[in-house]
């Protein structure tokens, strides 16, 4: 059936398509185990049941993203075994004990924390609970500061040297583990997830508010939401901004297949807003561009020159269609949300948060912009790496295993097949959780003894949304 297909083609796309499943767990627990970590926090300051409620309610929801988080990732470390094992044996002394050091401290952290943090709320007392669901949102935050440290090594790759059997082997572990990528990359990704959080959490308080905007449960997750949109929205453009001037220094022909400049400009390249890149040919047709706003953005010099694909041999070239147009649904997305936080601002500050039926609706619309961003994102830094899986020095098709296209392609197809069941489900049942809104008054805790007990005034509880 597969019969002259390319099987590293094959192993690539197999790998594509169970990493986009997965990665928007990760980034959707990242953010919400800090909000159930925030929520339950402000419960305890105050003692106001509201931020109680939505613990429990966000609760649900987050066992259910946790799990499917956990299992998609397992799957992904199980093809580099099986598709890519020449990049497994090439890589392993660096990668394998980063990927260990996330087992051991995030992992087992998360691991004994997590069943206290999902059914002990009743049985260990509050505090202790809180400790639980601190540690569950340090863990989240840990796993992503040693994934993103070994995929950033895979980007910018130093502290290596090489054996006798052209293995990487680490030379200086401070430098493997903080290359020159990874802190621009970590505050990236867990401010996108934040955001990813915010917005999901904002369109579901939008949602219901809608029906009732006196609903206590839901004004309180949609004033949360939007303070982070307006907060954190401009940070995370700075933050983009300091990543893209890092890619350029440490990897060039990415940001040149990104901003589609097949030429050089030596006088100052050009913005491109939109275009077609013609890679055969080397050129951007239909092309809509600001002249020098692209050395403007990128060297903050409207003169500065650029260097081109021109100037990279052709077998080092990315797929410049794919990098080009993700990371313009990526600013886009990030543009967006900076916009409805913008607006969500001035409507709090007219007093018509609660009541602005046009910010409810926009709201729900850019519920999932958060993993739509983190998606195109994703896409734009491994597509823009091409044609390298260690950037310079390894290529993808050095790394993958001698398999035939179709033992490839019929594992692409099982995955495909119980990834759409299993996941669709998973994802139908937390949508419907979210269509119901937060009930106050669930049984089984005593709701208002944190306030009693530090003595919390109402003036205090006032100044919390």
């Amino acid at each position: 059936m597969f019969d002259g297909f390319d099987p590293v083609t094959l192993a690539r796309a197999q790998f594509a398509f169970t990493m986009s499943f997965h990665i928007v767990f990760p980034a959707f627990s990242i953010g919400l185990a800090s909000y159930l970590a925030t929520l339950e926090a402000l419960w305890l300051w105050t003692g106001r049941s509201v931020y109680l409620d939505l613990f429990k309610y966000w609760l649900k929801i987050f066992a259910i993203g946790f799990g499917m988080g956990v299992v998609s990732g397992i799957v992904m470390s199980y093809q580099f075994g099986t598709n890519w094992s020449a990049y497994a044996d090439k890589t392993g002394p660096v990668i394998g004990p980063l990927m260990a050091y996330e087992v051991m401290t995030a992992f087992f952290l998360e691991a004994g924390f997590l069943g206290v943090m999902l059914f002990g709320l009743e049985r260990v007392g509050p505090k202790l609970h809180f400790l639980a669901t601190l540690m569950v949102a340090i863990g989240t935050l840990i796993s992503a500061f040693w994934i993103l440290s070994a995929n950033s090594w895979m980007q910018t790759p130093t502290g290596y040297a090489l054996n006798a059997d052209g293995q990487f082997v680490p030379a200086d572990w401070y430098k493997v583990i903080f290359n020159p990528s990874f802190p621009y990359r970590l505050v990236h990704m867990v401010l996108a997830a934040y955001l990813t959080t915010a917005f999901a959490v904002g369109g579901v308080g939008a949602w219901h508010l809608l029906r009732d905007p006196h609903q206590a449960g839901s004004r309180v997750m949609f004033s949360m939401a939007m303070w982070m949109a307006t907060l954190v929205a401009p940070i995370q453009i700075l933050a983009g901004d300091q990543h893209g001037l890092n890619t350029l220094a440490h990897q060039p022909t990415k940001i040149m297949a990104m901003e589609g400049h097949f030429e050089s400009h030596p006088d100052g390249a050009p913005l491109i807003l939109f275009g077609l890149p013609d890679e055969k040919a080397g050129r951007m047709d239909y092309a809509v561009e600001i002249p020098k706003f692209g050395s403007l953005i990128l060297e903050h010099n409207p003169d500065a020159p650029m260097k081109g694909l021109d100037t990279v041999p052709r077998q080092d070239w990315p797929p410049v269609f794919i990098p080009f147009w993700s990371f313009r649904i990526m600013v886009g997305m990030g543009l967006l949300m900076f916009a409805l936080g913008l607006f969500s601002a001035w409507e709090r500050w007219r007093g018509r948060l609660y009541q602005s039926r046009l910010l409810h609706v926009l709201a729900i619309l850019m519920a999932p912009a958060g993993f739509i961003a983190v998606l195109a994102g994703w896409i734009t830094t491994e597509t823009g790496r091409q044609p390298f899986t260690v950037y310079g020095l390894l290529r993808t098709a050095e790394s993958a295993s001698p398999l035939a296209a179709p033992a490839v392609g019929s594992s692409l197809i099982a995955f495909a097949i119980v990834y759409f069941t299993v996941f669709t489900v998973g994802v139908v049942y937390m949508l419907r959780l979210m269509a119901h809104p937060p009930h106050p008054g669930e049984p089984g805790v005593p709701r208002d003894i944190p306030a009693r007990a530090a003595g919390i005034t109402p003036a205090i509880e006032s100044v919390v949304p």
